[in-house]
């Protein structure tokens, strides 16, 4: 057991409900949270259609959000947790607003930039990597995912 697994545990359930209230708007469902010291300092569910904004994902929203919290462009100390393996866009937010730590549900083979694709993380040009924990909860988020697009194929 990961030492923040019981932190792990609350920031995935944030993530989680962000991910359903995404669902909810007709968004793809992935959702993600910001912790630092125990306190939610960012959270988000994807907008992009919401905003027309192809960069309204779930993390780049929580980013924001956690960095006009805290009055800083740097959130070193705080811990990211999303339903799926951020994209190679939000990877490189993650690096340059250098979040300790990430912590991520489903794996995405097809769109992952962190453990798939390009791994960001592990380009020598990368200027920060955060540790990177998955597969927490894994079987839920991609169940999430599954169900949504079946219904949309209907």
């Amino acid at each position: 057991m990961h030492p923040a697994q019981g932190a792990a545990e609350s920031g995935f359930d944030i993530a989680f409900a962000e991910a359903e209230a995404a669902r909810a708007r007709g968004e793809v469902p992935i959702g993600a949270a910001i912790l630092l010291d125990g306190r939610v300092i960012g959270r988000a569910g994807n907008r992009t259609r919401e905003c027309n904004d192809p960069t309204a994902h779930a993390e780049i929203l929580a980013i924001r959000a956690a960095c006009a919290a805290i009055g800083s462009e740097r959130i070193g100390g705080a811990d990211l947790y999303v339903t799926l393996e951020p994209c190679p866009m939000c990877a490189g937010a993650i690096s340059f607003a250098r979040i300790r730590r990430l912590y991520y549900a489903a794996a995405d083979p097809k769109g992952g930039g962190v453990e798939h694709g390009p791994r960001v993380f592990a380009h020598p040009t990368c200027h920060h990597a955060p540790e990177v924990y998955s597969g927490f909860r894994e079987a839920e988020a991609a169940a999430l995912l599954r169900d949504f697009f079946a219904a949309r194929r209907v």
